[in-house]
């Protein structure tokens, strides 16, 4: 039963992974931009990078918010759960992750393109429609709250409840070995959320304060921040 309890959790962990390795595909092409205060491959593939690059971001989160639930019901609620936590059912929902992502960043495969500075320099970014910075206002939002808000605080939640749980049953969860391995497993997820917290806040306070024109950032590292 442990072993098919880790094989949900790898299959998870294994999606979260593919994400983060779409963000490194596209790392170099971000850095070029900023080394050269420009975006020198075309439009094509600025377009590219920013959907993949977006497409990171969320299913990231979202796999970290799923994984959290899974643990959840690992260990609040094991026996009615047992005929949810199946392989099967993991890899569909990690389809539906992707699936959710995909819709979530459709504004940046939409408008994301090349735009040029005063000294024809162009720059890889989101050309919202209108001048008025109505949707670039509102998209920093809608991605902090789908993207970082609301996950964050089911993931709270989740581990909240767990240690409530594992406060409460004590030594009546089960075996040494399998309360033991639960214990590591849980462990090991809340690193991954924690270090997940530290490298994205800076990404949100950095949007943010640009729409709240605490910052005013270049083309070149504003079109890093968009997506």
């Amino acid at each position: 039963r442990y072993a098919k309890m880790k094989t949900i959790t790898n299959i998870y962990i294994l999606n979260l992974a593919i994400a983060d390795e779409l963000f490194m595909l596209g790392l170099p092409f971000l850095a070029m931009q900023v080394a050269l205060v420009h975006w020198p491959f075309g439009k094509a593939i600025c377009r590219v990078v920013m959907t993949v690059d977006g497409i990171n971001q969320f299913t990231s989160i979202f796999c970290l918010t799923v994984m959290s639930i899974d643990r959840y019901l690992a260990v609040v609620h094991p026996i009615k759960s047992a005929k949810w936590r199946r392989p099967r059912t993991a890899k569909m929902i990690t389809m539906a992750v992707w699936g959710v992502s995909l819709l979530v960043i459709l504004p940046i495969m939409i408008y994301a393109g090349l735009r040029s500075n005063q000294w024809g320099r162009s720059s890889c970014t989101i050309n919202w429609p209108g001048e008025s910075g109505a949707w670039y206002t509102g998209f920093i939002i809608y991605t902090f709250i789908l993207g970082f808000l609301v996950p964050l605080t089911i993931i709270c939640l989740c581990y909240l409840f767990i240690i409530i749980k594992v406060k409460s049953s004590g030594i009546r969860v089960g075996s040494s070995k399998r309360k033991k391995s639960e214990k590591k497993v849980t462990r090991m997820v809340s690193i991954v959320v924690a270090v997940f917290i530290f490298c994205w806040l800076p990404f949100y306070i950095f949007n943010v304060s640009s729409v709240s024109m605490a910052i005013s950032p270049t083309p070149a590292l504003k079109g890093m921040f968009d997506f």
